[in-house]
């Protein structure tokens, strides 16, 4: 039996981490934090996404993908910008960002691609859930693509303790969050609410990522229950391609709450995967 007391981790010790670990680049912290901001411009973001060759990259592969279906080649910035949109030019600043910026850690259980693949597909299900209920798209997005970050916090700061977490779920075939308790006296939740608060997210942000297993909480933003839902579908569809994959209990109290209809769920399906296969092949 494994003695839980040898990998424990106090809170405060992994509030301590999260400081040092390296600041993300201005233009994804203001594309993560400064999601009200309905004033910028399609040609500031331009100008500043001209400065990162990765992102510019990614973005006219996107604007010449199948998914957009442009009738002619899309070959510069400027193209790029105005046929994805300042939306999706922000998302993909966002995740391409936050998926380059975390260092694979010496933790062999743990499988960073499926991570990604999962949080992206999230992301993209819960704007589109935001969008049937006519909610702000940019939270929805940004509070998938961070639902889960607290893991990648806990693998980074604690690698040793994650991969017992990890081994430790495979043999008692428990849910991850009961492992990490068990194993580390602390989840990932609670890792990924102390990056958040680190880095000056929105209230709504924060209680997506507080409540994304538990939206049932009281007084948490209706974001919580959409990235609840939205998590659930995507391990419903399986595309984080996790052979170690666990379909989450859903809470009826979220379902209610959102009250989409069988045909709304059924265009969510087909749209989250067209949408993230796209990305998929492109940032992933």
């Amino acid at each position: 039996m494994t003695d839980t007391n040898e990998f424990k981790v106090h809170l405060d010790d992994v509030v301590s981490k999260i400081k040092d670990l390296p600041t993300l680049p201005e233009v994804a912290m203001e594309m993560l934090q400064n999601l009200e901001d309905e004033d910028s411009s399609l040609d500031m973001v331009t100008e500043k996404i001209a400065m990162d060759h990765s992102v510019t990259a990614k973005l006219l592969k996107l604007a010449n993908s199948s998914y957009y279906g442009s009738n002619s080649k899309v070959v510069t910035l400027q193209q790029a910008t105005a046929m994805l949109g300042i939306k999706n030019v922000k998302n993909l600043i966002r995740l391409t960002t936050l998926s380059n910026k975390f260092p694979t850690a010496s933790c062999p259980a743990f499988n960073f691609k499926a991570f990604w693949r999962h949080s992206v597909a999230t992301a993209v299900c819960a704007e589109l859930i935001s969008r049937a209920l006519h909610m702000k798209h940019d939270f929805a997005f940004t509070a998938g693509l961070l639902h889960d970050i607290g893991r990648l916090v806990l693998v980074t700061c604690y690698p040793a303790n994650y991969d017992e977490v990890l081994r430790y779920r495979t043999e008692t075939d428990c849910p991850l969050l009961e492992a990490e308790r068990s194993i580390m006296h602390i989840d990932h939740v609670d890792a990924g609410l102390a990056l958040a608060i680190h880095w000056n997210f929105s209230e709504a942000v924060c209680d997506a990522i507080r409540g994304h297993h538990h939206p049932e909480q009281e007084n948490l933003n209706v974001l919580a229950s959409v990235i609840h839902i939205a998590n659930a579908i995507v391990h419903a569809l399986d595309l984080a391609g996790d052979e170690n994959d666990m379909l989450p209990l859903l809470s009826q109290a979220a379902w209610d709450t959102l009250g989409l209809g069988e045909a709304d769920y059924l265009s969510i399906f087909r749209e989250t995967e067209m949408r993230f296969d796209a990305l998929d092949q492109i940032v992933l």
